[in-house]
């Protein structure tokens, strides 16, 4: 394999552009839409004995209903730690502590909410589109690069500049549906 070598550039320019698609999708996952679903929390950050830990490495999560999530905290020692990172998060939610199960019911999104979460939607939509544009920018340099050291002609760099704007268009794309998709279920009543 080359340095320069064009169909390495843009297999991993692919790879790059499909990783930030998914990391956008799993962004999304999280913004609150009125339904309880377990992907809300469980990326959540919780300070426990010291450490740092997602939700779901402390408890098990679960949606018994439409407009409830439970945690089962594993730990009767990281119960408190739990309610905490909960309390602290901008989700607007207020658990209820039974034990070792925390209830957390989902509350009505207001309008102006939702507006809101459409809002922060579109961000990180946009970020999402910027991260796919620097994966182009940086592989367009090195499709150059390879052509200054003769690994192609101007007509490949050229054939690659083209393939490298679908492969661009083609992840935006997917990040534009996966919004509206989201916004949809954000303004649905």
């Amino acid at each position: 394999m080359a340095e320069n070598d064009p169909e390495e550039i843009m297999l991993d320019a692919e790879m790059r552009m499909e990783s930030a698609v998914e990391a956008f999708q799993r962004e999304l996952a999280g913004v609150r839409t009125g339904r309880a679903h377990p992907s809300l929390i469980e990326g959540l950050q919780v300070e426990h004995y010291g450490q740092t830990q997602a939700l779901n490495q402390l408890g098990t999560i679960n949606a018994p209903e439409a407009r409830l999530l439970a945690v089962q905290v594993w730990d009767a020692g990281a119960v408190q730690s739990v309610v905490k990172a909960l309390q602290a998060s901008d989700l607007g939610l207020n658990p209820n502590i039974d034990g070792q199960l925390i209830r957390l019911p989902i509350p009505q999104l207001t309008e102006e909410r939702r507006r809101e979460y459409a809002k922060l939607v579109h961000q990180k939509a946009e970020d999402a589109r910027v991260s796919v544009r620097n994966v182009r920018r940086h592989k367009h340099d090195e499709l150059r690069k390879s052509e200054k050291s003769g690994d192609m002609t101007q007509d490949d760099l050229h054939d690659y500049e083209g393939n490298l704007q679908k492969l661009t268009d083609t992840h935006t794309g997917l990040i534009d549906v996966a919004m509206k998709r989201k916004e949809e279920e954000l303004l649905e009543l």
